[in-house]
């Protein structure tokens, strides 16, 4: 194990809760402001992965912890403060998923934006569907359409990364977001 991994620290949601009842944690979400504004974790603040800068955080007495979905960008968030040469990091086991499933309570925005993963998958069905249309209707080759969207789903869900997720992020209505450093 690296001197990087002994320093990640995991906590329970349950723990988590305890922690922020006592205010003692500063924590940080590493998710889209998309995300972010449809729900969270009260007392949360944003700080995307996509603009997280170490450098950013404020000076505090108090533990930070870091959460995402499901903790694996804030498992990358914590990597960079480590490399930036903070002693220890702790990351929220199973991220704001896992906080959920425990029955803890969530901000949610109304008018939040629908959820980036129901944007991918009506993109994706839509780009698959006109693909197969075109393909039986006009010309074969918009068949390639439908594999290339087929082939990006596939390598998402091997490395957990989504470009169209990524790019749909960036759409102006997915930037709505209070609490945020990079405002």
């Amino acid at each position: 194990m690296t001197t990087m991994e002994q320093n990640l620290r995991l906590i329970s949601a349950v723990e988590l809760k305890q922690k922020l009842d006592n205010n003692q944690v500063l924590l940080i979400d590493v998710r889209e402001p998309g995300e972010f504004s449809a729900e969270r974790i009260a007392g949360a603040r944003l700080m995307p992965l996509s603009k997280f800068d170490p450098k950013r955080i404020p000076d505090t007495d108090k533990e930070v912890v870091l959460y995402c979905r499901s903790g694996k960008r804030s498992e990358m968030a914590a990597q960079k403060l480590l490399a930036e040469g903070w002693h220890s990091v702790t990351n929220l086991e199973g991220g704001i998923t896992s906080w959920k499933a425990a029955g803890l309570p969530i901000d949610k925005d109304a008018n939040a934006p629908i959820s980036l993963m129901r944007q991918v998958q009506i993109v994706a069905g839509s780009l698959v569907l006109a693909g197969t249309v075109l393909g039986a209707t006009l010309n074969p080759r918009f068949l390639f359409l439908s594999g290339f969207v087929g082939a990006g789903l596939v390598f998402a869900g091997i490395t957990d990364t989504c470009a169209l997720g990524m790019l749909l992020s960036k759409l102006p209505y997915n930037q709505r977001a209070g609490q945020s450093w990079n405002s």
